[in-house]
Formats: structure tokens, C-alpha cells, sequence
């Protein structure tokens, strides 16, 4: 590990608030705050890092030209935030007044597990209508006039003032791997007792419960790194999540449903990793099976991926020449991920694919 990340490291961990500094890492040169900025950003996490600083009063460490920069950073993931919430809240009190009611995933719920909300870095907002899907997507085109995007194969898009939702009828695709079906219907089952409820603006909305939580990350997590890549944000979910709820989380159910479908060396890396550089408690775990060996292998692959081909911005040969790449690249990940054979996960993406075309160019 470089002495860059071992700062960042260092530092996210006191701005997630599992193991706290007493001064800011001394000696970095201007061209090494600029490195620990490019890592914190590329990782999702530059607004945690950035709560280390100025806890740490480190501000005048940096070059002056750095600093503003990391606010103004710092500034548009607050903006984003607010203004996903705004979005959160106009959709979700337009399906209350047609009795619908709605389920968030990840996003803005999970962000109640940081020490500040504000600062996790959001994407998009996904939804779980439990069951009332199309209906939705029906009201929304007859009555706001919003365009539906149908080309995903487990949720469909449509964006709120500049702010993309992913409205879901599957949690995962089921159609890409067939163990997604196992996982699939123990998430069907798991949803349909919701963690609680929370406000936002005038719209009431609901949680997952801590159940369907834990399978639901982690595969989402196992699914994207398999894919492509997943970054720190992501394993900084699973920490927050854990410090949070590792008290109401089924760990027997959890391992039993990761190792039915081979995804139990993932979980362990991923409790690993959460420990050692994220600075999780590991009482808050069950005992778990280390692997030195994979543990660096996948740290270095979020920090550093294997495979660093830019995706085609267009060409069809292009695009199907650059996933062939990426998939053969990253074969060692589906083996940690997925039960299923090579051969046999190859034809079936292929099959995914040919019932949404429009989804092969994504």
C-alpha cells in the first residue's frame, strides 16, 4: 500500500467515526494532497475524507488552490443530496395520493447509517413499489407526462427534475445469471416486511429491514465488481450498515444464502476489508475464514482495476469486443461471485441480451 492510500485510509476512517486521529497525516507534499484528493474522489468518498480535515483543522496543509477545489467538490454531493431528497420526496407523495406505497433501496435510507447523511455520495434513486410497478410507470406517463424507459431487464428509468430513478420490478436480472433467481426470491420474500418508515419533506416512504438489507448489498456489491468494478463507497455502505444493524442481522441465514450460491469468499473479503481499513469493530462480526491472499487481491482491484479499459462510446464491434475483454479479464471475480460455469454464464448473458438489445450498448 502506498503512503497516498494509507493516508486516505487513515483519514476516512475518522471521517466515518471508527477510529479517530489525533493530528492529519504530517509531511504530504502539495503533489501527495493531490493524489489523496484524486483516490477520495474517485472512491465516492471525498466528502467523508473532507469531515477528516476539517475535524482535524488540516485545511492549511493543503495548497490554497486544492482546498477550494475539494470544497466546491464537497459542495455539489451536499447540493446533489438535497436536491435527491427533493426528488424522493415530489415522487413519493404523487404515488401516495394513488395509494401506492414506497420502498427505498440504498440511496438516501442508507445514508441515515453515516455520521453525516449529507456526505455519503448518492447516484440514483431506486424504488420498490411492492408490486404496483407498472401501475406507477402508467400514472406517471398519463399524468406528468414522464417518459419510461423499459430497455433494463429488472427496473425501468425515468428521471425527476434532472434526477434519475430506477423504478424495480426484479432486484437483480434474472435473466444474466441463474443464481440471481435464488437470491431473487429471498428478497421477494424479505420485502415484504419493510424496516420501518421515515419522512422526508411531507411524504412518508419506507425502509428495507435489516434482513433484506444485508443480501441485498452484498449482492449488489458482488454483481457490480464481477461485472466491472465496485469502489470504496461501496464497502463503506457495508461498514456503515454493519455498525449499524449487525445486532438485527440473521448472520447463519446470511452465510447459508451466500454460500448456496458461492458469494461466501466475497462476504468474507468484504467483512475483511471493512475491518482493516475501515476500521469496523470486528467484534460486531461472527467469526469468519481470512484469506490474506484474495482480501489483497480484491482491495487492490477497487483501488486499482485489473482490467482499466474505457468502455467504447459508440461502435457495436467495438462494444462487444471491449465486454469480451472485460468478462475474460475478470473471470477470477465471477468465481468469488457466482456458482455458475464460465461456459455456461456466457450464453446466458447472451440470451440477457438479445431480450434487451438497447441494454448490450450499456
Amino acid at each position: 500500500m502506498t503512503d497516498t492510500e494509507s493516508s486516505y485510509f487513515a483519514l476516512l476512517r475518522h471521517g466515518l467515526r471508527t477510529r479517530m486521529l489525533q493530528e492529519a497525516p504530517a509531511g504530504l507534499s502539495a503533489d501527495r494532497w493531490q493524489e489523496v484528493y484524486r483516490l477520495a474522489a474517485r472512491q465516492g468518498t471525498a466528502a467523508l475524507v473532507w469531515d477528516a480535515l476539517q475535524e482535524l483543522q488540516a485545511g492549511k496543509q493543503l495548497p490554497h488552490a486544492l482546498r477550494l477545489q475539494w470544497a466546491y467538490h464537497v459542495e455539489q454531493i451536499e447540493r446533489r443530496y438535497e436536491k435527491q431528497k427533493e426528488a424522493l420526496a415530489d415522487i413519493a407523495g404523487f404515488y401516495a395520493g394513488h395509494a401506492i406505497a414506497l420502498m427505498l433501496l440504498k440511496g438516501y435510507g442508507l445514508s441515515l447509517c453515516y455520521p453525516r447523511p449529507g456526505h455519503r455520495q448518492c447516484g440514483d434513486i431506486d424504488i420498490w413499489l411492492f408490486g404496483k410497478q407498472r401501475e406507477a410507470d402508467e400514472l406517471l406517463r398519463r399524468e406528468r407526462h414522464i417518459r419510461i424507459d423499459e430497455d433494463k431487464h429488472h427496473h425501468t428509468v425515468f428521471f425527476v427534475d434532472g434526477i434519475m430513478v430506477e423504478n424495480h420490478y426484479d432486484f437483480l436480472n434474472v435473466h444474466s445469471h441463474a443464481s440471481n433467481r435464488v437470491i431473487e426470491r429471498l428478497l421477494k420474500q424479505y420485502a415484504e416486511t419493510p424496516g420501518g418508515q421515515v419522512r422526508v419533506g411531507d411524504a412518508e416512504i419506507y425502509l428495507p429491514g435489516p434482513r433484506f438489507n444485508a443480501l441485498f448489498l452484498l449482492r449488489h456489491a458482488a454483481v457490480h465488481f464481477a461485472a466491472a468494478e465496485i469502489g470504496i463507497r461501496h464497502l463503506a455502505d457495508w461498514a456503515m450498515f454493519i455498525r449499524r444493524y449487525h445486532a438485527m442481522i440473521d448472520w447463519p441465514e446470511l452465510r447459508a444464502a451466500a454460500r448456496r450460491v458461492n458469494m461466501h469468499r466475497f462476504l468474507w473479503c468484504m467483512n475483511a476489508l471493512a475491518i482493516d481499513y475501515l476500521g469496523l469493530d470486528a467484534a460486531l462480526l461472527p467469526p469468519f475464514e481470512r484469506n490474506a491472499k484474495l482480501e489483497t487481491r480484491v482491495l487492490n482491484d477497487i483501488l486499482h482495476p485489473e482490467f482499466g479499459g474505457k468502455f467504447p462510446e459508440k461502435g457495436f464491434f467495438r462494444i462487444v469486443g471491449f465486454k469480451m475483454r472485460r468478462w475474460l479479464a475478470n473471470r477470477w471475480k465471477h468465481r468469488i461471485v457466482y456458482r455458475e460455469s464460465l461456459a455456461g454464464t456466457f450464453f446466458r448473458q447472451v440470451y440477457s441480451h438479445l431480450l434487451k438489445p438497447r441494454s448490450f450498448a450499456r
